[in-house]
């Protein structure tokens, strides 16, 4: 019989206690590694999501909640651009690239994003990657709407279907908006359907700022006792306003001098959402520690189950290993038994571990993807893997030092009397 047969009849002799602690081992070690991965994916997939956009304009109020808000939709901003400041940001600088949008209304709690055409030529959700349209076209005129795939996968719209949208907020993460409601006068129509793009834009829909506008004045005629179907001749300067700007300059080196000279104008706020994301991540980055550590501790802790699992059973298997001397074995292969024992429990336990953190990995991504738009691609390093299997490991190996000394100190005349 060799050592190896014996460690593992040893293991299944007491296979609910070793089911345990592999599980517990498993945990720790997959914890350990998800977070690993998870450590930068996250940052990566916010920084992934800003798209090619060099400045964002609102009002919101900070630079941070601007971009939340305006690249992510985590909130409708609360307070307009009117159209005297969005002409003045228009005209102070050649921008490359500018193009406002106004974000509020819903449909079934999809952010409905009001924009010019340019949305979809100068800006790219992900950088270097510009919009695909899986059907259609972009909109060329008012009630016209482009849908992301998500919105597509999830509601079942389909081209040339016909849909009218809650005007205000809806639902938010703040609360619902007390004076959202639906628009039923005015429908629109699914021109095209984008390709994933991985970012927080698979998961709303875009339409020209007319269509928003209108919506506005006709609130606007309404509260003044005035019922009629609105138009694009019947607006006003106070129906056109904005939530935000995404712009772009010629050169690098001019970035830094025009976010310096719009941060000067105290009556927007001015945010580089690159930037913005790295604050976050700052801001977060003490929690992230917290979790290592957590991870840490746990996969330690799982060590001394295998310590406390393995002293508890000496007590059961000390004739055995009495009877273990009488037919040969050494007190170091007894010592070299048990310590292997111990070890096996952290390497299976591991192996299982990397398997759950992979399996977990997927259905996270896919599940991050699918709610929030957000493309988290961890990788699952196979270095952090094979480290994080070793450490594992050699900690399993550690905490059956003290059994194996038990086992090897073990008196063979005393655990040989005659049971009863």
């Amino acid at each position: 019989m060799t050592d190896l047969t014996i460690v593992l009849r040893s293991l299944r002799i007491r296979a609910a206690s070793t089911a345990i602690v592999v599980a517990l081992v498993a945990i720790s070690a997959g914890l350990l590694l998800a977070i690993l991965s998870l450590r930068t994916a996250g940052e990566r997939a916010f920084e992934r999501g800003t798209g090619n956009a060099q400045l964002l304009v609102s009002r919101d109020g900070s630079p941070l909640v601007s971009v939340l808000n305006g690249l992510f939709y985590a909130n409708p901003p609360k307070a307009p651009i009117d159209q005297a400041k969005l002409e003045s940001i228009r005209s102070s600088f050649p921008w490359t690239m500018f193009v406002p949008m106004a974000v509020g209304d819903n449909y079934r709690s999809f952010p409905v994003v009001a924009t010019v055409p340019a949305f979809f030529t100068a800006f790219e959700p992900v950088a270097n990657e510009p919009w695909k349209f899986a059907e259609g076209r972009a909109f060329d005129r008012s009630f016209e709407v482009v849908i992301g795939s998500a919105v597509a996968r999830e509601t079942g719209l389909r081209m040339g279907a016909k849909l009218v949208v809650t005007h205000g907020s809806g639902k938010s993460r703040e609360g619902a908006d007390e004076h959202a409601h639906v628009h039923e006068e005015y429908e629109y129509t699914v021109v095209g359907i984008l390709e994933p793009t991985g970012s927080p834009h698979d998961r709303a829909l875009f339409t020209d700022l007319d269509s928003c506008w209108i919506l506005h004045a006709h609130d606007r005629f309404e509260r003044a006792g005035t019922h009629k179907t609105v138009t694009a001749a019947d607006l006003t300067d106070e129906d056109r306003v904005v939530t935000g700007v995404l712009m772009r300059v010629p050169r690098m080196p001019s970035l830094v001098s025009e976010y310096d000279r719009l941060r000067r104008d105290g009556s927007i706020t001015v945010a580089i959402p690159a930037n913005e994301v790295q604050r976050l991540f700052t801001i977060v980055s003490s929690i992230d520690v917290l979790f290592l550590a957590m991870a840490v501790a746990t996969v330690v802790s799982s060590a001394f189950a295998i310590l406390l699992a393995m002293v508890n059973s000496m007590g059961e298997r000390r004739r055995q290993v009495a009877i273990l001397r009488v037919l040969g074995a050494s007190k170091a292969r007894i010592f070299w038994l048990v310590l292997t024992e111990s070890t096996l429990i952290g390497l299976i336990g591991s192996a299982i571990g990397v398997l759950m953190c992979a399996i977990a990995l997927f259905f996270a991504t896919a599940w991050m993807r699918e709610a929030h738009g957000i493309a988290i691609a961890p990788e699952l390093d196979a270095r952090s893997a094979i480290i994080v299997a070793m450490a594992t490991t050699a900690l399993a190996a550690l905490a059956g030092v003290v059994p194996s000394l038990l086992a090897y100190r073990t008196s063979v005349a005393k655990h040989l009397r005659p049971i009863g």
